[in-house]
């Protein structure tokens, strides 16, 4: 089953953004569809001074207006739909969605698949598991950062987890997926949808959380 079901976005608004590198920005909300988690949305600012927003959060548009002009939001996920359609209206911005993306409550302008180049330099990677149509980003500059989507979460502290096999689609996908991203990318940044990003030693980071992954080996031992 997908993680999340088809749901509004949330009900809370970000009032400002902070930045986690330079040229990359986020914001996050205490989402109230999932039971209070924190939920991660994020905004890369390109050399041209363009503004992508990925997986947007509900949010004051005076707080985006202020990076630049906004010329695309990118999903990586259906269910990550999230403030999308309201924020291509307020800035006429086209939504860029993954090809077979489900539960989306409009269509999206463009779609994409595995190793097209998106608005903002990032490039997608097919990343399933949770969802069959779910997407990693990459962006090589300023520091190879990647967005993780639903992969992963990570609490303030701590080890990254993943998510309880019971919400994903396919749970021995997802740690592929993980192991895939790790051994074709050079990762110095990881950016969640749900928690905060980790800016250092990201790569040996994600490599802890595959050897601390419990919860999937207790799984195993009883098929």
């Amino acid at each position: 089953m997908p993680i999340f079901p088809h749901m509004s976005q949330p009900k809370e608004r970000a009032e400002r953004v902070e930045q986690v590198i330079p040229g990359l920005y986020r914001w996050s909300v205490r989402d109230d569809r999932i039971g209070g988690v924190r939920s991660e949305a994020y905004a890369v600012v390109a050399e041209d001074g363009a503004v992508t927003l990925i997986d947007p959060l509900p949010i004051e548009e005076r707080a985006l207006k202020e990076l630049g002009p906004v010329e695309a939001i990118v999903l990586t996920a259906g269910n990550h739909q999230r403030a999308a359609w309201q924020l291509r209206r307020v800035f006429r911005a086209p939504v860029w969605a993954p090809q077979h993306a489900y539960g989306l409550e409009d269509n999206a302008d463009i779609t994409y698949g595995a190793g097209d180049t998106l608005p903002g330099g990032l490039v997608a990677y097919h990343t399933p598991g949770p969802a069959m149509s779910m997407y990693t980003l990459w962006l090589e500059r300023p520091r190879s950062v990647v967005f993780v989507s639903d992969l992963l979460t990570h609490d303030t502290h701590g080890t990254p987890r993943f998510i309880d096999s019971q919400y994903q689609d396919e749970p021995a996908r997802t740690r592929t997926s993980v192991r895939r991203l790790l051994e074709k990318l050079p990762i110095d940044v990881v950016c969640f949808a749900h928690g905060a990003p980790i800016v250092a030693d990201a790569e040996s980071v994600l490599r802890r959380a595959l050897v601390e992954d419990t919860e999937f080996a207790l799984e195993s031992d009883h098929v």
